[in-house]
Formats: structure tokens, C-alpha cells, sequence
């Protein structure tokens, strides 16, 4: 895995590209349609972790190689063994990996394109943002299987209304990129050809903004939606005085009114 600007190494199931403070993590486990594997899962946690202690880098892409996005986890892997300790550490492992993206301070954008369902849906709704492709699908689809997509469904139910989420785990169903973003699942549907372009248009429009601001503001986003209201407004009080007393935010306050373009400090 490459942690150098430009430069791709392409034997990896994980692949690392950093260029103008964006770096692109691009599943390649292409035989196996990008399965979540424990492998891939080591290589993502390795890679998010690494990431996540890096200023220099402002926004994360999640893309991938091949036909498919992801189609979740190995199930060969998964029946290798009957051990429930097995299967423990397994869900444990993909948890951890979708609780550090929310928690890194970076922004995180799904790029998908192809089919991504079950585990792989999950990814797609724990990102911050998403951006796919007409041909993509999406679906929880374990319950086909006998087994209820239980840690999918805690992104899903955060992202879709409730009937909405209940009707893709029950059913199994795939959705289209068109409904998907209908339903709160993606930002934005775009052509094939134009899907990297796009990702990396949204993904400069926000590494240009003022880091501080988009760190604290992440953060401020996801422990808020555990709060009721009132607490909610109490910590959104604190975070906007904090924010205020940055340097960035006085610097573009001051541009606005001086109707100038803004000098920032903290990239």
C-alpha cells in the first residue's frame, strides 16, 4: 500500500493514492468482488488509522476496482468455521473499522460503483458522504440467506426513514442508485464515465475548506444525533463559541465583510 503522492501499488487487496490532500482508498480484491474479508478489513482498519493521525490529509475517497463495489462479507470465509467466537470477532472487526470512520476527523465519500449490498451497503451508509454511479444497486440482502443484517441496519436506520430501511432488510431487495439517493442512502447519481470526476470535485470542495472547522463540525454532527434536543443545542452552543475563537473563523468573517477572498492559516 502506497502512502506516497501519484504512486499506486497494485498487487495490494487495498489499494493508497494521496494527491492534493485527498486520499483515495480503492478496494481490489477484484476475483472476489471486493468482499469484506478479514484481510481487506486488517488493511482498511491499518489504512484509516494511519490516516486519521495525518493533517496533511483533508478528505478520504472509498472507491474500488472490478464489476462490484462490495457484495459484504466472505460467506466462504464466514462458514469456514462453526465457532461463535469466530463469527464474534469477525462482526467485531468490520464494526470497529465503520465506528473509526465516523470518528477519524476527516471526511470520508463512498465512490460507487456496481453492486453494493449487505456488508458492502453498510460502508456506502457509514460514510459521510456518497457519490455512485446510474449502474450502481444497493441491498441488505441476508435476510435471503436466513440471517437479518443486523450491523447494516445500524447506518441504514440512520440514514433512511424507518419504513424505508425496514422494507430493504426484510425483503432483501436491490434498490437503484435513483431510489437509493431518493432515500437518503447517496448524495448524488451521476454517469459512469463521470463518477471519479465527480467524487473529486466534491472531495476538493471540501479539502478547501477550513480544516478545523470541518474536524470540530464532524464530530459535532455524529455525537449530537445521540442527544435529545435541548442537550443537542447545549453542545451546538459550545462547539459554535469554540469555533469562533479560531483564527480561520475571524480570518473569514473579516474576508466577507471586507468583501475579500480569505486567507486561511490552518491548512
Amino acid at each position: 500500500m502506497s502512502a506516497n503522492p501519484g504512486e499506486v501499488i497494485s498487487e495490494s487487496i487495498l489499494l493508497r493514492e494521496d494527491e492534493d490532500a485527498i486520499t483515495t482508498l480503492t478496494l481490489n480484491s477484484t476475483k472476489q468482488f471486493n468482499v469484506l474479508s478479514m484481510a481487506l478489513l486488517t488493511e482498511l482498519q491499518q489504512a484509516l488509522d494511519d490516516i486519521a493521525e495525518d493533517d496533511s490529509i483533508r478528505v478520504v475517497i472509498i472507491a474500488a476496482n472490478g464489476k462490484a463495489f462490495c457484495p459484504g462479507h466472505d460467506l466462504k470465509e464466514i462458514r469456514s468455521s462453526e465457532d461463535r467466537a469466530f463469527h464474534q470477532a469477525l462482526f467485531n472487526q468490520c464494526s470497529k473499522m465503520m465506528l473509526t470512520i465516523n470518528a477519524m476527523p476527516q471526511p470520508v465519500i463512498a465512490q460507487v460503483s456496481g453492486v453494493a449490498a449487505a456488508a458492502g451497503c453498510q460502508l456506502v451508509a457509514n460514510c459521510d458522504l456518497a457519490v455512485a454511479s446510474k449502474e450502481a444497486s444497493f441491498a441488505v440482502c441476508g435476510i435471503n440467506l436466513g440471517l437479518f443484517c443486523s450491523t447494516p441496519a445500524v447506518p441504514l436506520s440512520r440514514n433512511l426513514h424507518r419504513k424505508q430501511a425496514m422494507q430493504m432488510l426484510l425483503t432483501g431487495d436491490f434498490i437503484s442508485a435513483q431510489k437509493a439517493q431518493a432515500y437518503g442512502l447517496i448524495n448524488e447519481v451521476v454517469e459512469a464515465a463521470d463518477l471519479k470526476q465527480a467524487t473529486r470535485d466534491l472531495a476538493r470542495k471540501i479539502a478547501a475548506r477550513p480544516s478545523y472547522a470541518i474536524k470540530l463540525g464532524k464530530e459535532m454532527f455524529y455525537r449530537q444525533l445521540a442527544m435529545d434536543l435541548p442537550e443537542a443545542y447545549a453542545f451546538a452552543d459550545e462547539k459554535m463559541a469554540c469555533n469562533m475563537d479560531h483564527e480561520d473563523t475571524r480570518e473569514g468573517i473579516d474576508a466577507f465583510i471586507e468583501k475579500r477572498q480569505p486567507e486561511w492559516k490552518g491548512r
